[in-house]
């Protein structure tokens, strides 16, 4: 049996509330800083991203949560993918791949037109991950994510 099959994906539920949380400080606190906009969606995922017409989903492998993705609602034709994190333990397993084309296949089902992301460009294998997946950069606006230096889009139909 491939690692592939052994992963599942999930929607967000209280009970893993805690989860996008954990996995996303494990990896600002490794790469970046935690920002003040972090803290209030993390703190608060169900108000900040699932009550505005978000999703949150999560990977879960071996009965445990050890990824996550949001996709924020920004208008009725955008989502951003945002708040992906996958534990180090079990990078490299394909488990951001899965968590991608579950977040488009999402997108296309809700009859989105494109979906945003920022990231930085030190990311190199997200960076390559979003290129395979058909994500372009377009200009990055300001005052978005410190951390952000580019912006990538993706349309969908």
């Amino acid at each position: 049996m491939s690692v592939d099959n052994t992963i599942e994906i999930i929607p967000f539920s209280p009970t893993y509330k805690e989860a996008i949380k954990t996995l996303n400080l494990e990896w600002l606190q490794k790469h970046f800083k935690v920002e003040p906009k972090d803290e209030l969606v993390l703190s608060d995922p169900q108000g900040q991203i699932i009550d505005k017409g978000g999703m949150i989903f999560y990977a879960k492998y071996k009965d445990e949560i050890v990824g996550t993705v949001s996709l924020i609602k920004i208008d009725d034709t955008t989502f951003e993918l945002s708040k992906m994190a996958v534990t180090d333990g079990v990078q490299g397993l394909g488990i951001g791949k899965k968590l991608m084309l579950h977040c488009l296949a999402v997108a296309e089902a809700k009859g989105m037109e494109k979906v945003i992301l920022y990231s930085n460009r030190k990311l190199l294998s997200a960076i390559h991950l979003y290129e395979k997946f058909g994500f372009v950069e377009v200009p990055l606006e300001d005052g978005v994510y410190e951390r952000a230096d580019i912006k990538m889009e993706r349309i969908i139909r």
